[in-house]
């Protein structure tokens, strides 16, 4: 009965034998597939966005800074404000200035109506001596009226004339002071108005906007601190569109054309990996030692090139830093 139960064991181990030698070239083939359908990458590289900080434009206490990191803003979107009140005062005093001058300003106009009024006045006199002299004339023809009565009305109309002549020389020469007053108070008041543009500049800098489309990578201030002219608010970054910049050898770089369409692939779950289409961008027309973070030790004294390629990322999958591999 052993003997028998042993020969049965052993046959069982020979037969478990043979479908193992079966079983290894199928396992081989298939690891040799899984190696051939991932070829290896063309280059390597990390992500990058159109970053850029945000200062402040003005000194003060920051009123509001209504952001938060991760935040998505809109381009030109007010997102806080910069104590101006000090530029509004300064302002209304200068438009009070202004106000003050031109209430100086002679009124041309008026003045020059008296004379108006005045010649008109002489006008009037003249066509009725006019008159009166024609009558006299009649009259001293049909000797009803003296030579020295006609002396009398042409010397009365010279009179009127020579008045007529004054009146229009002081009307040019009170025209022409009255001009040159309101011209100097004129040139007062531009300068006034200069200043009152530079402050409403000022004023408009107290607004902190967003300059671009994106998200908020770091606050560096809060609401309440004073600010000062040219320290950093925040950094916002296109997250939408990221770059890539990655590194190809020198025997590689005639593959490699701007605008060419490539494959990008990051690490996904259970060792896969994800693939992204995108478009080179730009090349390095100067060649630099492989970065540390790219190649081994070995391939780090090698002279590589630069290429910066354009990746969509409507997801938000990809991140700043994030490492990802090329294949042109």
């Amino acid at each position: 009965m052993q003997e028998l139960q042993a020969k049965s064991k052993g046959k069982i181990i020979n037969m478990l034998q043979v479908q193992i030698m079966k079983v290894i070239p199928l396992l081989a083939l298939l690891f040799s597939a899984c190696q051939t359908s991932a070829p290896p990458a063309d280059a390597y590289g990390n992500f990058e966005a159109d970053e850029r900080i945000v200062s402040a434009e003005a000194s003060g206490r920051i009123l509001a800074l209504e952001i938060e990191e991760g935040q998505n803003l809109k381009a030109g979107v007010e997102v806080g404000a910069i104590d101006s009140m000090q530029l509004v005062l300064k302002r209304e005093q200068l438009q009070a200035s202004i106000r003050a001058v031109a209430a100086k300003s002679p009124a041309i106009s008026a003045q020059l109506a008296v004379f108006d009024k005045q010649m008109a006045s002489v006008r009037q006199q003249l066509a009725t001596l006019d008159r009166e002299k024609r009558r006299l004339e009649n009259l001293l023809k049909s000797d009803a009226a003296t030579p020295k009565q006609l002396d009398d009305i042409n010397a009365q109309i010279e009179g009127a004339q020579r008045q007529m002549d004054v009146l229009l020389g002081q009307q040019s020469a009170t025209d022409a002071a009255l001009s040159t007053q309101k011209g100097g108070l004129l040139a007062e008041i531009l300068p006034l108005q200069k200043q009152i543009a530079q402050l409403d500049d000022q004023i408009a800098k107290c607004r902190i906007a967003s300059p671009m489309d994106g998200a908020v990578l770091v606050k560096y201030a809060e609401p309440g601190e004073v600010t000062s002219f040219g320290r950093p608010l925040f950094k916002i970054a296109d997250l939408g569109t990221m770059t890539l910049r990655a590194f190809v050898a020198g025997n590689q770089l005639g593959a490699v054309q701007v605008g060419q369409a490539v494959r990008v692939a990051i690490d996904a779950e259970d060792g896969a990996q994800r693939e992204f289409p995108g478009a080179v961008q730009w090349i390095s027309p100067k060649a630099e030692f492989t970065p540390k973070i790219v190649q081994t030790r070995e391939e780090r004294v090698n002279l590589v090139y630069a290429v910066k390629i354009r990746v969509e990322n409507p997801e938000g999958v990809l991140k700043i830093g994030m490492p990802a591999e090329v294949r042109f």
